[in-house]
């Protein structure tokens, strides 16, 4: 299934992207340290948080089918840049931070493993490290 975005280019390196589907908009700006005024998200900004949302969806519809509660789920994303031997994302640590409730040893691990597998994931470089770190407070 194809989706389309749509790009306009608003000058001093900002741009506005269109979701086709629902006509939402994301502004985005390049970031201070690569000549941008970093007063919106950078497009690698966009795909660590793409990873935080994926990871937490995946992790969703998990839950959905094996009657576990994840509302309220916290994901903190840390992207890190690398200048050579190009500017490209070399890691990002997501860190899952359930809310409530206790998981069986089972549980989690369908919950993790079905994190591994989101799209964004597996959609990134093998030269990206992604680093996934999963907190049960109160366990």
């Amino acid at each position: 299934m194809a989706v389309e975005m749509g790009v306009v280019y608003r000058g001093d390196l900002a741009c506005e992207v269109t979701h086709g589907p629902s006509g939402a908009k994301v502004t985005t700006d390049a970031p201070v340290d690569n000549g941008g005024r970093g007063a919106a998200f950078s497009p690698t900004d966009l795909v660590a948080a793409a990873l935080g949302a994926c990871l937490v969806t995946i992790m969703g519809l998990t839950a959905k089918t094996s009657g576990l509660d994840i509302d309220g789920t916290r994901i903190h994303v840390t992207k890190e840049m690398a200048a050579a031997p190009m500017r490209r994302i070399s890691r990002l640590v997501a860190t899952v931070t359930l809310p409530h409730g206790k998981f069986s040893e089972s549980d989690r691990a369908k919950l993790e493993a079905s994190a591994r597998l989101c799209p964004v994931k597996q959609s990134l470089h093998p030269d990206t490290e992604v680093v996934m770190e999963f907190v049960y407070p109160g366990e």
